[in-house]
């Protein structure tokens, strides 16, 4: 299943199903697991684990040093759980000592072409990278968040859960679960409520988000104000809790 062009790290480990496809390069400290196919011309660097079933196309370059002038070298990693798409041109850098020293991505997500991950973030399940979309270092991203064609989310920011960046969305600030953004600053337009049906969400659950969306941005009360009012009905629902507790816990304040 290894092509006799590509180069592989006697070091490295592999599923004895892998596919490897020619002139690639996988370093040593790398382990890949079953199922999981690499395509050609692809770079794989260490300390890097990928789980099974992820497809990994031409060009990709996967865990390789991170783009920080702090970086000395230090042995920090990237994991990569299961069932994920890497295609053309896709970088994801591995972690650096100044975080938690790992880049994490889950399962079932997909990074269309030339897509970038930097250093320590954090990716969720679901997630949909389109063409260009990047991450600055340290960034946190949930489960069935979507990024448009050429958006970014500055360093150390947050994107909630189900949270839909329009293409070109530029985030400076966290973007709260739910919230459709767009434009440069990003900006909240919405809630995503197709993407919450298509996902399970019940109409009653959609109306509570909805509400919570119109008190925290339609009723010019401060973020202090709202929250207060937010939170005799998180402790009823259980989708307003989630909502509530990204916004108190934001580091960079939310967009608004």
């Amino acid at each position: 299943m290894i092509d006799p062009r590509a180069v592989v790290s006697p070091e490295a480990r592999l599923a004895p199903d892998v596919s490897v496809g020619p002139f690639t390069v996988i370093g040593p400290r790398v382990e890949i697991g079953p199922r999981t196919v690499i395509g050609p011309h692809a770079v794989i660097n260490g300390p890097t684990t990928l789980g099974a079933d992820n497809h990994v196309f031409q060009f990709a370059s996967l865990g390789d040093a991170p783009q920080d002038k702090k970086y000395r070298g230090e042995p920090t990693r990237l994991v990569i759980g299961d069932r994920n798409v890497f295609r053309e041109f896709v970088t994801v850098n591995r972690g650096t000592t100044h975080d938690k020293g790992v880049t994490t991505i889950g399962d079932d997500n997909l990074f269309m072409a030339c897509a970038h991950v930097a250093h320590d973030c954090t990716i969720g399940n679901k997630t949909v990278f389109a063409n260009g979309a990047v991450l600055g270092g340290h960034v946190e991203v949930g489960d069935w968040v979507i990024l448009g064609g050429l958006t970014a989310v500055h360093q150390f920011g947050k994107v909630g859960a189900h949270a839909f960046l329009a293409g070109g969305a530029m985030a400076r600030q966290d973007v709260p679960p739910y919230v459709m953004v767009a434009g440069d600053p990003a900006v909240p337009h919405a809630v995503n409520a197709e993407g919450l049906k298509r996902r399970g969400f019940s109409e009653d659950q959609i109306r509570a988000i909805r509400e919570a969306y119109r008190t925290l941005y339609r009723s010019d009360l401060k973020l202090a104000e709202a929250l207060e009012r937010l939170e005799p009905v998180a402790a009823q629902r259980p989708e307003v809790r989630v909502f509530v507790d990204f916004i108190r816990t934001s580091a960079r304040s939310i967009v608004r």
